[in-house]
C-alpha cells in the first residue's frame, strides 16, 4: 500500500505507528532484571520492538502497570516489521491469594470471636 512513497516516509510512518503503539499499552514483560513495553498482545503471544528485544526463552511476568496479569513461559517465534514475536508455551493468570486445598462453606463464619 504504501510501496509509492519514498523510503523515508515509509520509516516515518513505521516509527510513528510504534511509538504510538508503545504509547497506548501499559503491558511490560519482567524478566530477571529488566522490563520490555510490550507491542501487541494477543491469547497466544505478544511482541516486542526488536531493537529492544532480546531472544527470550523461558519464565517472564506479564504485568499491566503494576498489576500482575500472567506468569508465561515463552519462546521466541519470529521477527518481522521491526517487532520479535514470542509464543507462550503455558500462560497461568497470577493470584493475589494463594489456593485453598480444602472446599469453603458458604455460609461458614468468617471469624471466630474469644469470650
Amino acid at each position: 500500500m504504501f510501496e509509492f512513497l519514498p523510503k523515508e516516509v515509509r520509516e516515518g510512518l513505521e516509527m510513528a505507528r510504534k511509538h504510538d503503539l508503545k504509547r497506548k499499552s501499559r503491558l511490560r514483560v519482567h524478566t530477571d532484571d529488566e522490563i520490555f513495553p510490550v507491542l501487541r498482545f494477543w491469547d497466544t503471544g505478544f511482541a516486542l520492538e526488536i531493537e529492544n528485544a532480546p531472544h527470550l526463552r523461558g519464565l517472564v511476568d506479564l504485568y499491566d502497570g503494576s498489576r500482575h496479569l500472567y506468569q508465561c513461559l515463552v519462546v521466541a517465534s519470529e521477527e518481522g516489521n521491526g517487532e520479535m514475536v514470542y509464543d507462550f508455551k503455558r500462560s497461568t493468570a497470577a493470584k493475589d491469594k494463594a489456593p485453598l486445598d480444602f472446599v469453603r462453606n458458604v455460609n461458614a463464619p468468617i471469624a471466630l470471636l474469644g469470650r
